[in-house]
């Protein structure tokens, strides 16, 4: 039986991770421990789950006091991205084990320190990145070990956020680069890992442009300039396109969110949480519209774009090598999509021959079908029929931060940035 604290009692914290662990992986694990600087949060969770009613609660200075009060084996980082760094390197400190939600943290300094830590430490560290475990994503990884498109030269991704998930994201606080990393971290991190992982090839450089163009003061979508509205007063949402799209006449008393998104939370609250902050506010310098190449230690390369605003969410992928060609396009959230769409399939163009299409079996579950098979490697440990590597650590968390920093690094700097330069001085961790 393993013993587990969280740090930080986010919704993702109860869906992720306290949910399963209660109610599929109970023979296994225990939670012993929540920490938050926020009391609300706790009786959030604990209305949400009534069995946990016992597990005793700390304030976010009191983690030395956790760790001797409820001797865990693993802490689960899973508050603000800003607060990841700090809570990985005490547990590490104390040789525990973590499991981080991605990023894993906020800038490459950070990553430098935490894989600095990990290698003094007994302890190790898991990046939750569940975009490997799509099932579309594991296929494409087994194509490529398969040698179907031989060496991989290049890659297109293209990335489409819709007006709901990308708006939301300029209503909380990941709209503060100090908070969140900017979104080529918090958002792309996920991308650039997932590419890092297809090509088992590490990013040397990268060079981008990036703009924001849709949210912030200057937008041709703000109905008037004036800071500090939120949705649920604003007296000119009515004239706000990004409103209107998904809320009625009717709708004055909530505003959508995915982050409150059940009864406790919404009785409850979170303390100086606010997920309807104005997007047109004066204050927002974030990008929101970015594109760059990255070049890769053994030859690849990408073409990587992403859009937060967008009439529908999904991606445009193709990975070419010396023998073939994938192509593959998402439509995600369906239910969201004004218009119909195709099922999802892979392509696969042999550089010499016919066309395959690839119809994959496809779970349930979050983030594709990958949350319930990346919980079970975190809980009941990696699926050893497995032919490959797929769960994170440190050094993936740290390829995908720095990358993300080297696009608004770039962006901001007008020159190519050097991953290593980022890096300098980091220790390479050998996981088995």
């Amino acid at each position: 039986m393993k013993k587990y604290a969280v740090c930080g009692v986010s919704k993702r914290a109860n869906d992720m991770f306290i949910n399963p662990m209660l109610k599929k992986f109970a023979n296994t694990s225990q939670l012993v421990a929540l920490l938050d600087k926020d009391p609300k949060r706790f009786k959030v969770c604990k209305a949400e789950f009534p069995q946990i009613d016992h597990v005793p609660e700390y304030s976010e200075g009191e983690f030395e006091k956790l760790v001797e009060e409820t001797k865990p084996d693993v802490i689960i980082v899973t508050g603000r991205d800003d607060t990841h760094a700090d809570y990985i390197i005490k547990a590490l400190e104390h040789d525990l084990d973590v499991i981080t939600e991605k990023p894993m943290t906020t800038t490459a300094a950070d990553s430098k320190r935490i894989m600095e830590a990990e290698a003094r430490s007994k302890g190790r560290v898991t990046v939750t990145f569940n975009y490997r475990y799509s099932p579309f994503h594991t296929k494409i990884k087994e194509l490529i070990l398969e040698g179907k498109i031989g060496r991989i030269t290049s890659v297109d991704l293209n990335w489409y956020i819709d007006t709901y998930h990308g708006s939301s994201y300029f209503q909380r606080w990941n709209r503060n680069r100090e908070l969140s990393g900017g979104l080529s971290i918090h958002k792309s991190s996920h991308h650039f890992d997932l590419i890092n992982w297809w090509l088992d090839q590490k990013p040397v450089e990268v060079f981008s442009f990036g703009a924001l163009n849709y949210y912030g003061n200057d937008s041709e979508h703000n109905p008037r300039e004036e800071d500090g509205r939120h949705c649920v007063t604003c007296k000119v949402k009515q004239d706000c396109a990004y409103y209107t799209r998904w809320n009625t006449r009717s709708n004055t008393a909530n505003v959508k969110d995915d982050h409150i998104d059940s009864d406790a939370r919404r009785k409850n609250g979170y303390t100086n949480y606010r997920p309807d902050q104005c997007i047109f506010d004066s204050e927002i310098e974030i990008e929101d519209t970015y594109t760059a190449t990255v070049k890769y230690d053994k030859g690849a390369l990408l073409s990587y774009s992403i859009n937060f605003s967008l009439p529908y969410e999904g991606y445009r992928l193709a990975i070419n090598g010396t023998k073939g060609r994938i192509e593959t396009t998402e439509y995600h959230a369906p239910s969201r999509v004004p218009f119909p769409v195709p099922e999802q399939t892979i392509d696969y163009y042999p550089l010499f021959g016919a066309k395959e299409t690839i119809h994959v079996v496809k779970r349930e579950g979050g983030h594709g079908g990958g949350d319930p098979v990346i919980q079970e490697d975190i809980f009941l440990g990696e699926d050893p029929t497995r032919p490959y590597r797929i769960l994170s650590g440190s050094e993936d968390g740290a390829y995908a931060v720095a990358t993300g920093e080297a696009v608004w690094r770039s962006v901001k700097e007008k020159r190519p940035i050097a991953i290593e330069s980022l890096l300098v001085g980091k220790q390479q961790v050998t996981t088995s």
